[in-house]
């Protein structure tokens, strides 16, 4: 019998709490897809789970693609010429475009301005730019702010290195009593954005917690990484671990306070994308399904067809469809904690899914046994659960899953996992092997 099904112990409620606790301590933090930014980001993560630090240096061949130069920043700022700091990456860390090469210079404002970028439609929010693969470097300012710009001489410094070092992932395992995986995937590179993504940098910490708190059946791996690249370095590095893979979620902007969305992986019908459906459609709450297109997170990444692993994305509003996206709007007000709660429930929700999900066979198959001399009519519930022993019974001819009989039956899945359960205790099922 797998592990208890039942929720966490913990309450959502005080894990939406903690969680916007914890999106508020890392927002601030300068980071790119290398450096220290994301080494201090970990090391938080660290605090709470522990977690596996991998480093990757510089040239390093990722499948088709090489491991970049190590970037870190220690100060940037534009100051005009009454000596007066017109930008400066201390108020935001958005104002440096992320990934700048590092300069130091005078120049006027015709020379500066195609350095500068700012949102004409968005005119008090600045901008979210970066150069990962081309050596320049910018600045991102409120439109209002570049519009009043006098003409002048301005100092430009950018004090960042671009080096030989490392590319930065975190992971933290949870061992299940088997070896089958089930991947959440986060990224860690974007600064000073809490919903994208430290709003699901937290939740994947705490829901980590919880599971190796609680003990599971199936094996869970948190992957904290850079975008795009990092999840490329991980798939290059743990082509093993990627064959365990059996479910995967990716989590992206998890906090605001849109309704949950869920992005179905490559195959548009693996397990994991009927668990989350079939979650979301019992909530009696708003939600949207959407299929795979090759686009967004690191979901591409990993449903690429050489890996074709069976990986959805769970959001809340999705990504450029709400107008603080990729902007100082995505802010400590955008998070909120009642909606990392609900992300949460429902990640628990699905874990639970696959945790209780398995294929069984009826050991009493012609007729229905008689239940009742078994004590099970009117034992562990009214008659949903009754109707519930017999969808488990007549469907368990070993090719349907529980989670195939709750999606038939219309019912619940911890009604036909409690069902199942009682028919186990019965010796009236029997597991399938390997299922």
């Amino acid at each position: 019998m797998p592990p208890s099904h039942s929720h966490a112990t913990t309450d959502p409620s005080a894990v939406g709490r903690e969680a916007w606790r914890l999106v508020e301590r890392l927002y601030p933090i300068p980071r790119s897809i290398t450096g220290d930014g994301v080494r201090t980001t970990l090391a938080i993560v660290g605090e709470h789970v522990p977690v596996q630090v991998h480093e990757v240096p510089t040239g390093t061949p990722v499948l088709d693609w090489t491991v970049p130069m190590e970037w870190n920043v220690r100060e940037a700022w534009i100051t005009d010429g009454a000596g007066r700091r017109v930008v400066d990456l201390a108020d935001h860390a958005l104002h440096l475009m992320v990934h700048s090469a590092p300069f130091r210079g005078r120049l006027s404002l015709d020379e500066l301005r195609p350095h500068l970028y700012s949102l004409p439609e968005q005119p008090d929010l600045i901008p979210y730019r970066t150069s990962y693969y081309q050596e320049r470097w910018g600045f991102c300012l409120r439109h209002r702010d570049l519009e009043a710009l006098k003409d002048g001489e301005y100092e430009v410094c950018v004090d960042t290195s671009l080096e030989d070092g490392h590319l930065t992932y975190g992971e933290v395992v949870v061992q299940g009593e088997e070896s089958a995986e089930v991947l959440v995937s986060a990224h860690v590179c974007h600064p000073q954005l809490a919903n994208d993504n430290q709003s699901s940098v937290a939740l994947a910490t705490l829901l980590a917690r919880e599971l190796a708190a609680r003990g599971t059946r199936l094996t869970y791996r948190f992957v904290l990484v850079p975008g795009t690249i990092g999840a490329i370095t991980w798939l290059a590095r743990n082509e093993d671990c990627a064959e365990r893979v059996r479910h995967g979620l990716v989590l992206a902007g998890t906090g605001d306070a849109g309704h949950l969305s869920y992005k179905r992986s490559r195959r548009g019908d693996a397990t994991i994308d009927r668990a989350v459906e079939h979650v979301l459609a019992r909530s009696g709450a708003p939600y949207d399904i959407e299929d795979f297109w090759p686009w967004g997170y690191d979901e591409r990444q990993y449903c690429s067809p050489g890996f074709d692993l069976p990986v959805g994305c769970l959001m809340r509003t999705p990504h450029g469809r709400y107008p603080e996206y990729h902007t100082s709007g995505d802010d400590m007000d955008l998070v909120r904690p009642e909606a990392l709660a609900d992300t949460y429930a429902k990640l628990l929700d699905i874990v639970a899914v696959l945790e209780g999900n398995g294929r069984y066979v009826n050991l009493s198959p012609k007729g229905e046994p008689q239940l009742g001399r078994r004590g099970l009519y009117g034992a562990i519930g009214g008659r949903e659960q009754e109707l519930a022993l017999l969808w488990v019974l007549n469907a368990s001819d070993g090719s349907a899953s529980l989670l195939d009989v709750a999606t038939r039956s219309g019912m619940p899945f911890p009604a036909i996992r409690a069902a199942a359960d009682a028919l186990l205790e019965h010796d009236l099922l029997a597991p399938v092997s390997g299922a």
